[in-house]
């Protein structure tokens, strides 16, 4: 059949299992090679020392799957309609913030598994073909590809970004040996015909951030360094995500009560008005996840975080991680009585990590790790 035809068909198949959007691209990401090059070069990466350990697989997707010539781009849509209003949450020095993707179910595993079950769908409809899915699970420039499938475009924060519907959405992607595009469109070349939303009507990847500056200027940390440049070694979310030992001082009290990622940059972005809630029950808070006293998370035992992040993104940061951050948030709250009490609880716990982290937020409140006032002590 018709490219136009089967590309159609696969739509209309993705927005069936549960995608807001999809589209398709060609595999050649020559552009997007050389910035990521130019920021690995630059060591904006930190410790995420897996960006740099496949080589070119990451941008040539033909090397990591040989034989495939097209990708099929899907986006789905997270944003909790249920969860307490973000801002006001952030204004709340008693309470954790944790980034609205990660208040629910792990989108890892519901995206892939549909995207299995959408591969499941072609297959039984036009035959076997060679493929394999994708959801932030292997070496792939997902955001590149989904920005030249016209699913929008890498706005100032590095996030991509629709213009109609904002940028709370994940996206995921099925690498295929499936012709779905002209193979002769260059690098740089316009992708508008090939997305479709559930309406089937045509959008666009052409950049709409003009002379906009929110996401740089609402940063905490001063982590987007330049437009389309984000050094993550200052970005709260790696700091509470992908960084594994000690938060470096500087970075500490900009993270606020911060203890699992940041949306701020997403919260001011004025496109972000045009976002619609999720579909998805999955992605409603758990735990109160969305809700929830520092102090009350911070007396979690491991067995508890256990089974309050299970099939929770939260829980690849590991306990003791947990706990550095919230101790971090305690650090930088309110100096009353539960916040001390539940800080000295912890200031011999069996983790350094843990203990050094607890005992700068002590100091933060003019205590030492025995309670005493270090203005005393001087």
């Amino acid at each position: 059949m018709q490219v136009e035809s089967l590309r159609a068909s696969i739509a209309e198949l993705s927005s069936a299992r549960g995608f807001q959007a999809t589209g398709f691209s060609d595999v050649q990401l020559q552009q997007h090679e050389e910035h990521l090059q130019r920021w690995l070069d630059n060591g904006y990466h930190g410790d995420m020392e897996y960006m740099q350990r496949h080589g070119s697989k990451r941008s040539r997707p033909q090397e990591l799957l040989p034989g495939t010539v097209s990708v099929i781009s899907v986006r789905m849509d997270y944003w909790p309609a249920h969860a307490v209003d973000a801002d006001a949450l952030l204004q709340r020095p008693t309470h954790a913030y944790v980034s609205r993707y990660a208040v629910g179910r792990d989108y890892h595993k519901l995206m892939r598994k549909r995207l299995q079950l959408l591969a499941d769908d072609i297959t039984e409809k036009y035959g076997s073909f060679g493929y394999r899915v994708f959801v932030d699970s292997a070496p792939v420039l997902e955001k590149a590809l989904a920005e030249k499938a016209g699913l929008g475009w890498i706005g100032k924060h590095s996030n991509l970004l629709q213009e109609k519907t904002g940028s709370w959405f994940f996206i995921g992607e099925i690498l295929t040996d499936l012709p779905l595009v002209d193979q002769s469109q260059t690098d740089d070349q316009s992708s508008d015909q090939r997305v479709f939303e559930i309406t089937q009507s045509n959008s666009t990847s052409t950049s709409h951030c003009g002379s906009c500056t929110a996401c740089i200027d609402a940063c905490p940390t001063d982590a987007i360094v330049a437009p389309y440049k984000v050094d993550a070694r200052r970005c709260i979310s790696y700091l509470t995500i992908e960084l594994r030992t000690s938060i470096p001082i500087e970075f500490r009290a900009a993270m606020g009560n911060r203890i699992y990622g940041c949306d701020d940059c997403q919260l001011v972005c004025p496109f972000n008005k045009f976002s619609k809630p999720t579909c998805e029950a999955d992605f409603e808070p758990r735990h109160a996840l969305d809700n929830s006293k520092l102090v009350d998370l911070f007396g979690w035992d491991r067995e508890e975080f256990l089974h309050k992040t299970e099939g929770s993104p939260i829980r690849r940061i590991g306990y003791e991680c947990w706990l550095r951050n919230i101790a971090v948030a305690l650090g930088n709250g309110p100096s009353d009585d539960d916040t001390i009490n539940a800080l000295q609880a912890r200031v011999n716990d069996e983790s350094q990590l843990v203990r050094e982290h607890t005992q700068w937020a002590l100091a933060q409140h003019g205590l030492d790790e025995f309670g005493d006032n270090l203005s005393l002590n001087s």
